[in-house]
């Protein structure tokens, strides 16, 4: 069992995958940090167009 352990503990054919499955999670991670942070901003931001464009008057030329 101890070759086997051994052996097991030296090998490193998976690094790299294990490498890019956390480098992918930290990515995601921030981008959903970034997402919530901006969110309560961007509906405030989208409630003050709607009523900024209800209350515009539009002008029709050549009438």
């Amino acid at each position: 069992m101890t070759p086997f352990l051994k052996r097991f503990t030296e090998d490193t054919s998976g690094a790299v995958t294990v490498d890019w499955v956390v480098l992918t999670a930290a990515v995601v991670g921030l981008g959903l940090a970034a997402a919530s942070s901006i969110s309560g901003g961007a509906t405030d931001m989208s409630e003050n167009l709607g009523s900024h464009l209800s209350a515009a008057e539009i002008f029709i030329q050549n009438e």
